[in-house]
């Protein structure tokens, strides 16, 4: 395989959009297939994926969704930064055939982008959308998109956040210990926890209604907004107790780890010596947090708008929603564009999904596969590598077998990228 110096330059995309372009040096006058790496929320100028497909002799543009002052996004405001990316792109010399990354919270706007550049916005607008797609701006599609340890969504993280020992949506202080997993009565213990299968159910069900009873209420905002009787012209704030989406806040398998632990079918596993079997594969991450963080406004609550909710962090869960050590269940999918399992329905260029098996949310590859409408979909996971991509060195197996984790994923995506026929045509 090539090696290549990379050459960084910041570049400005879109109206307010930074991002930093990586180029292998020496490779100016050639068509090169080009990644467009960005998250919903975070910073990723300095994703890894950018210098390591640069080093292989690929082009990567690592940029950031525009950003207003405050602490509410709007959904069309990241949807036009991603647009914004590609004809920037689209307008620069050499550049061969466009693929997304999203990686994390980034698969969530970028399946939400590639679904409605590909098929226009009013496959949101329907009457099973929560809150449909409010714009009708065409937007260019990529060629190919790329999956790399994406969670469910942002709103299905947001349902998996929910503490269901909240008694009172107004304040998270008071907890029903009977649904509170951090009770040592109900099975937790700090040095990592085994619930009940009747305590897995009852927190469930109690996750799912309250998921619901928010949703309900946050439709109920907004209608009285648009008939002009909300408590401010346009959107209002809507905090939720316990519902921060830090990974660890209130998640019943940050704690059990038997849950979301172990894929339905056989999959491709990537080894650290270079071999590479198929096999169910299983999770290899560490309990996470010995307490609740629900009682706390910054770390334990989500506070947002009634708008940014609806569009960004709800969807609909039905009487059976519930999730094992290898499914989940009762998630209406499609009631929104903020959970990748639902978007990529709509999407036909060739995808691959990859997950990390120290990572929290490498399960949700499997889903995002099972329900991809590409003909042409790849599906692989690399073992012990963690959700940033690097070994997990807390892994009780871990003795320097997982090798460089790093190397091992972005060579397979390299692999994918120039497999003769995909985007070489």
């Amino acid at each position: 395989m090539p090696e290549y110096e990379v050459r960084q330059t910041f570049v400005r995309v879109g109206k307010r959009s930074p991002g930093v372009l990586y180029e292998p040096a020496g490779l100016d006058d050639r068509t090169l297939t080009t990644v467009l790496v960005m998250h919903s929320d975070e910073d990723y100028l300095s994703c890894p994926t950018g210098p390591e497909l640069a080093r292989r002799g690929l082009r990567v543009l690592c940029a950031n969704p525009m950003v207003k002052e405050g602490l509410f996004f709007s959904q069309i405001e990241k949807m036009q930064s991603v647009k914004g990316a590609i004809e920037f792109l689209r307008a620069q010399p050499n550049v061969g055939k466009i693929v997304l990354m999203g990686h994390s919270g980034g698969g969530t706007l970028m399946t939400a982008y590639q679904a409605i550049a590909e098929n226009g916005a009013g496959i949101f607008k329907g009457p099973e959308m929560i809150y449909p797609y409010p714009d009708d701006d065409a937007l260019p599609p990529a060629d190919g998109v790329m999956l790399l340890d994406s969670n469910w969504g942002n709103a299905a993280m947001q349902l998996f956040s929910l503490d269901p020992a909240v008694t009172d949506e107004a304040n998270g202080v008071m907890l029903d210990s009977e649904y509170n997993l951090f009770e040592p009565a109900n099975g937790f213990n700090p040095e990592g926890s085994t619930f009940s299968e009747e305590f897995i159910e009852r927190f469930q069900k109690r996750q799912g209604e309250r998921n619901n009873t928010i949703l309900h209420y946050a439709l109920s905002r907004l209608d009285a907004i648009e008939k002009g009787n909300g408590d401010y012209a346009a959107d209002e704030p809507l905090i939720i107790p316990g519902a921060n989406q830090v990974f660890f806040n209130n998640k019943l398998y940050a704690q059990d780890i038997r849950l979301m632990s172990c894929t339905e079918k056989p999959h491709l596993l990537l080894h650290g010596d270079g071999t590479r079997t198929t096999e169910i594969i299983r999770s290899c991450r560490q309990p996470e947090n010995n307490r609740s963080l629900t009682h706390l406004l910054v770390d334990g609550a989500r506070m947002m708008t009634v708008r940014n909710y609806l569009s960004s962090y709800a969807v609909r869960t039905l009487a059976d929603y519930s999730y094992d050590d290898c499914s989940v269940r009762g998630i209406d999918w499609d009631t929104t564009y903020a959970c990748p399992p639902g978007n990529v329905r709509h999407i036909h260029v060739p995808m691959l999904v990859m997950g990390m098996t120290a990572g929290w949310e490498y399960l949700a590859s499997e889903t995002i596969y099972n329900r991809a409408a590409s003909e042409d979909k790849t599906i692989a996971f690399v073992e012990g590598a963690n959700h940033k991509f690097y070994p997990e060195r807390r892994c009780e197996k871990y003795s320097g077998q997982f090798g460089d984790t790093l190397k091992t994923l972005h060579d397979f995506v390299y692999e994918w990228l120039t497999q003769p026929g995909r985007f070489d045509r």
